[in-house]
């Protein structure tokens, strides 16, 4: 089956474990589709996670919430993007726009 909409994808992550498949997930779409938007949004322990554990070719699609950066009183690290806002209203608004959304 053949869509010629173009796919914009938005992967939550609010745990560890689900960012490891978030990123896993998110590879695996712009592999079968390079043209599709992917980002991954990443709060609660994920945010720890991702400061810790790099991943190349993740990171540059990957947006922190800054409520959970202040929370566990970290500074941001590049490439990982920072969210103008909490997660929780930056999924909403992906998802009102047109991104479909997956939990990881």
């Amino acid at each position: 089956m053949q869509q010629d909409n173009e796919l914009k994808v938005v992967f939550h992550a609010p745990t560890s474990e689900a960012l490891q498949r978030a990123r896993s997930n998110a590879m695996n779409l712009r592999r079968e589709d390079p043209g599709a938007d992917v980002c991954i949004v990443i709060n609660a322990e994920a945010v720890a996670e991702a400061l810790d554990e790099a991943h190349p070719d993740a990171d540059e699609f990957t947006w922190v919430c800054p409520n959970t950066l202040a929370r566990i009183n970290r500074e941001n690290r590049q490439p990982l993007r920072l969210l103008d806002r909490a997660a929780v209203l930056e999924l909403v608004r992906l998802q009102q726009s047109g991104w479909a959304y997956i939990r990881s």
